[in-house]
């Protein structure tokens, strides 16, 4: 009984540390994550940086995006990514959305 709970114990604090980390940003050098976007994903920016320091990438080929935030010490977050991108609707209102 007491190897049991041992391991069901190590079990479920395995899988909470899992969670917690998988909550935590994508973070890392402002250049990095651009070449990483652009060289793993294929991804480009579609809009300038905002007032708020964000940018979407986006990949026309894969519909795969990424929002980005940078931050004055020279790091860049992901903030919200996704798949299927759709292309041809209203980009503007789509921005909007992401932004709420």
């Amino acid at each position: 009984m007491k190897l049991f709970i041992s391991t069901l114990t190590l079990v479920l604090g395995t899988t909470i540390a899992t969670s917690a980390a998988a909550d935590e940003p994508v973070c890392m050098a402002t250049g990095e994550m651009k070449a990483a976007l652009t060289d793993w994903y294929g991804e480009t920016p579609v809009e300038p940086k905002s007032d708020a320091r964000e940018q979407l990438w986006v990949s026309k080929e894969t519909g795969t995006w990424t929002m980005i935030k940078s931050f004055s010490d020279g790091n860049t977050c992901v903030v919200a990514q996704g798949d299927d991108w759709m292309m041809g609707t209203d980009e503007d209102q789509l921005l909007a959305e992401l932004r709420d």
